[in-house]
């Protein structure tokens, strides 16, 4: 049997490919990708704000964003898709 490609199936499957590879789309995303574990910031989700929270990890293939909040909720951790998070303040 043979391995027969037509360019809209190889089209289809390059865009699925790619698509997959990089699901979480956004500003946010893109900074979370590189934001150095540790870091405290300030979030902005849906017109409300919580700060000073630490950056735990960021998982790329399903856009969660892990987060501890050491201060209202000591030992909890805030989990929020990156492309829910309309901005991320970094204290200077």
């Amino acid at each position: 049997m043979s391995d027969i490609r037509t360019k809209s199936n190889c089209d289809s499957c390059g865009k699925k490919e790619r698509k997959s590879m990089n699901p979480c789309k956004g500003c946010v995303c893109n900074q979370l990708r590189t934001l150095q574990t540790s870091t405290v910031v300030d979030l902005f989700i849906f017109g409300r704000n919580i700060e000073d929270v630490i950056f735990i990890s960021f998982d790329p293939n399903n856009c969660c964003a892990f987060f501890n909040d050491p201060t209202t909720e000591p030992g909890s951790t805030i989990i929020v898709d990156c492309q829910d998070i309309q901005a991320i303040r970094i204290p200077g």
